[in-house]
């Protein structure tokens, strides 16, 4: 299933107050957050849980994709989140979102208790987080782990801290760098996604003033073929949801593309360039993604 993510709002899960202004903005996608959004307290964690069933039972998302980013596989937390949300809110909500996946056997065993807990009606959907070096080293094995998977997400942040980069900001920039240096693990996560039939989606910026950053960020993934962005903040969206979106000259070309290569076949002329069914095949692409909903 293709659901739209060309922009995913990411809130903690048991904010009712943020979850309620989610449900008016203009995100694809709303991620309610059990993981870095709550303390990392047994306590806090169980509180965290009881307050994200009652906001998915009384709230309506109406047609956004709705998730749940539960708590890593290898923490205490994970098959608490799972117990709980599964038999009680699955029909309210769209995937699991799990994050700092680092091998397919992590995925194996989400994929096992969702069997075991799901009715037969419903199915959930998953969405893995690549967040560390272990994670980027097997992001093909774990793309191809479970055919519930929809989408691999990059998370710069823990990315950053796992591989002792100096930042202290989620998603910055190098300035001193020769580079891009989140090229490398930005196009291998994409080239996984792609090659089993995944979307790819892009981490935030957490730097909320700063919508220069947040522009070159989400336009530099969207140009290595990813499907949408993370936004932390309601004023981040306008900028993802642009960024993702073809621009009308974009589809206007894409058109007489398509035009030219119905018309004549094969190789065609078109202005100063020839085109083909290579170029078809492009143009087909970023009409698909301007039909795609914003919200």
């Amino acid at each position: 299933m293709s659901r739209s993510r060309r922009s995913v709002l990411v809130l903690p899960g048991s904010n009712r107050h943020m979850a309620e202004k989610a449900a008016t903005v203009a995100a694809a996608e709303v991620v309610l957050d059990l993981e870095d959004a709550v303390p990392d307290d047994a306590e806090a964690k169980e509180r965290g849980r009881h307050e994200l069933l009652e906001t998915l039972r009384e709230l309506d998302f109406g047609d956004r994709t709705v998730a749940v980013r539960i708590n890593g596989v290898r923490t205490p937390y994970a098959v608490h989140d799972i117990m709980a949300l599964v038999p009680e809110v699955a029909d309210r909500i769209s995937c699991l979102v799990i994050p700092k996946v680092g091998g397919a056997g992590e995925v194996a065993f989400v994929e096992h208790m969702l069997a075991a807990l799901e009715s037969t009606s419903h199915h959930l959907g998953l969405e893995l987080q690549i967040e560390g070096p272990k994670g980027l080293e097997a992001v093909g094995d774990i793309a191809g782990a479970s055919s519930r998977t929809e989408a691999l997400i990059f998370g710069p942040g823990d990315f950053a801290a796992a591989m002792g980069m100096p930042q202290l900001g989620i998603g910055q920039e190098a300035s001193g760098y020769p580079g891009d240096i989140w090229h490398f693990a930005l196009s291998r996560i994409a080239v996984a996604a792609k090659a089993h039939g995944l979307q790819a989606i892009d981490g935030p910026c957490s730097e909320i003033a700063d919508g220069a950053l947040l522009e070159r960020s989400a336009e530099r993934a969207a140009q290595l073929g990813y499907d949408g962005k993370w936004a932390i903040h309601p004023s981040q969206l306008e900028v993802v949801n642009k960024a993702f979106t073809p621009t009308a000259d974009q589809v206007r070309q894409a058109e007489q593309i398509l035009a030219a290569l119905a018309g004549r076949g094969g190789a065609s002329r078109l202005g100063g360039e020839m085109v083909d069914e290579a170029h078809g095949r492009m143009a087909r692409e970023v009409l698909l993604r301007a039909s795609g909903p914003t919200s």
